[in-house]
């Protein structure tokens, strides 16, 4: 039996008002998220007491520390297509039970191997919440006004599980043993469990084929080559096993889209990016979070390694981005109930620039009220315009594909994230070499302690403390150079932040300037009603084909 075709684009059904189910339901699906944003930064202050632990190798530590996050980015787009085919809901709660019994493996592991498959686990059962909440907020709210909030309060819990990350681990570990941090999850997700039958709505697609696995196989091949690749020239340089697999996962990625091309039924629908208020968001999303990132990276050693203060005082530095960016992600859905997103976005990417571009004054990177401000700004700027574009990329899906769209918005995200630090990382590192490949040393100064002093500020910091002839005049000299040198890297990297953002809102009036963050073809059509009972399944229509797509511009 065939299914009928659908090519309208008439919106229906958008005013259609959320009532208490669903407001409750967002407070349950912001506790994943949480969740898994904490993840990413509690093990950082652990760090030191597992090592005591389980004495892991060097590498094994690496694995420890980047395996979770590696997993997420590799798994979002195979992981979210599968949420359109099984339910929304059930994938949720099968990445819930996944996350809390991986969360208790990782507390009791007694070697490095099995906390690393622990992580691992932890990774791919992340991957399954993320997508899966934002699909089912797309399929809850279908008020404009409402949707955008409730996007909006999805993406500060993020901003909230980062920043709380480091400071709830410090207290955990202050009372218990490292593991006791990965225990923090399993109650939320018990109440996930529990809770989510009663207030999530089922949904899925109508009709979806089996799921090709190669394609899954390439996917997560793929984005974890890339991603390794990146992570490897941010922390080394270019080499030749960064090169390889930055390579192996291009070459991954074409075969991935060729097969794409071919399938009657493809994991990925590349008709999607047909559509500018689909495909640009995500380019755009690609860029701010790739000069986000990687400038706060570079941020916390200005404020501990130029400035000179402690990790708490550094974090406490950092506060003010932090809110201002939660500020930004709430009050993004106030300007949209008065301006087209278009114009939001160009307005908040000009705002990025004004931060950046404050940023990259001389000296600014030995001020802590400088960075600290400029800090504030961009981060106003950035988050309204990563919460715009996630709000698009979602609703301009049809919505049988909303899982799909999710994960590669996130994708996008991690992508941008890993080659900002990479790129821009890249970039510092080769202009405070080529300002210390000549700076006067130590006579008493090892092979490796050179190296590491004309590699990385911290490297000079670490060299020059250990010398016996740290108070020396000669010492305190090299050190001013070589913080001279940091700064005078972040300078040209805020500038090359600030050019990005102005090109990116220049982008954005020329393609976006009229575009609305409810564009989609089918925004309202979901069938869901806010009175249907949490048990309730609902059938997406099935999804337009291609030349629907490719033949249309939003």
């Amino acid at each position: 039996m065939s299914v009928p075709t659908r090519c309208d684009t008439a919106p229906q059904g958008t005013d259609t008002k959320a009532t208490r189910r669903e407001w409750i339901g967002l407070l349950v699906l912001a506790l994943p998220c949480l969740l898994i944003a904490m993840d990413m930064t509690v093990l950082h202050l652990a760090v030191p007491h597992l090592t005591a632990s389980l004495k892991p190798t060097s590498d094994q530590l690496l694995w420890i520390v980047d395996i979770y996050g590696f997993f997420i980015a590799g798994s979002l787009i195979t992981i979210g297509t599968l949420g359109d085919r099984i339910g929304r809901r059930k994938l949720l709660m099968i990445g819930a039970a996944c996350f809390g019994a991986a969360s208790v493996l990782a507390a009791f592991a007694n070697t490095s191997e099995m906390l690393i498959f622990a992580r691992g686990v932890l990774g791919v059962a992340g991957a399954t919440l993320m997508p899966s909440t934002l699909s089912l907020i797309r399929n809850m709210f279908h008020n404009e006004k409402e949707r955008s909030f409730a996007i909006a309060a999805w993406m500060t819990t993020f901003m909230v599980g980062t920043a709380t990350g480091p400071l709830l681990g410090g207290l955990v570990l202050s009372y218990f043993w490292w593991g006791a941090v990965f225990l923090l999850n399993v109650p939320v997700m018990a109440l996930l469990l529990l809770a989510a039958p009663m207030l999530l709505p089922e949904h899925r697609a109508e009709k979806f084929g089996r799921i090709d696995l190669p394609s899954a196989a390439l996917s997560l091949a793929s984005i974890l080559a890339i991603i390794y690749g990146v992570k490897v020239v941010a922390a080394y340089g270019f080499g030749g096993e960064a090169l390889g697999a930055i390579m192996l996962g291009l070459l991954g990625t074409w075969v991935f889209i060729r097969r794409q091309r071919k399938l009657d039924d493809p994991l990925l629908d590349l008709g999607l990016l047909y559509r500018r208020t689909i495909s640009v968001p995500i380019v755009i999303q690609t860029a701010v979070i790739f000069v986000g990132m990687a400038y706060f990276m570079f941020l916390s050693q200005s404020l501990q390694l130029v400035i000179g203060l402690t990790p708490i005082q550094a974090g406490m530095a950092m506060l003010p981005g932090t809110v201002s960016g939660i500020v930004g992600s709430l009050v993004a859905p106030v300007l949209l109930g008065r301006f087209r997103a278009g114009s939001v976005m160009t307005g908040a990417l000009v705002l990025t620039a004004f931060g950046f571009g404050l940023l990259s004054f001389p000296g600014s990177a030995g001020s802590l009220y400088i960075l600290a401000t400029g800090a504030a700004i961009f981060s106003l700027g950035i988050t309204p315009v990563a919460m715009i574009c996630t709000d698009m990329v979602v609703t301009a899906a049809p919505a049988d594909r909303t899982g799909s769209a999710a994960a590669m918005s996130e994708t996008s995200a991690e992508l941008g994230g890993a080659l900002g630090i990479a790129v821009l990382g890249s970039v510092g590192t080769a202009i405070y070499r080529d300002a210390m490949h000549d700076a006067p040393l130590p006579t008493n100064l090892s092979l490796d302690a050179i190296d590491a002093l004309r590699s990385t500020l911290g490297g000079a910091v670490h060299a020059l403390n250990s010398t016996a002839d740290a108070q020396s005049s000669l010492a305190h000299d090299v050190l001013l150079q070589a913080r001279t040198a940091f700064s005078d890297s972040l300078q040209v990297i805020s500038i090359i932040c600030a050019v990005l953002m102005v090109l990116s809102a220049i982008g954005t009036v020329i393609v976006l300037r009229d575009a609305k963050a409810d564009a989609g073809p089918d925004a309202g059509t979901d069938t869901g009603s806010d009175d249907d009972p949490g048990g309730n399944t609902v059938i997406d229509p099935p999804l337009q084909p291609a030349a629907c797509v490719a033949g249309r511009v939003d």
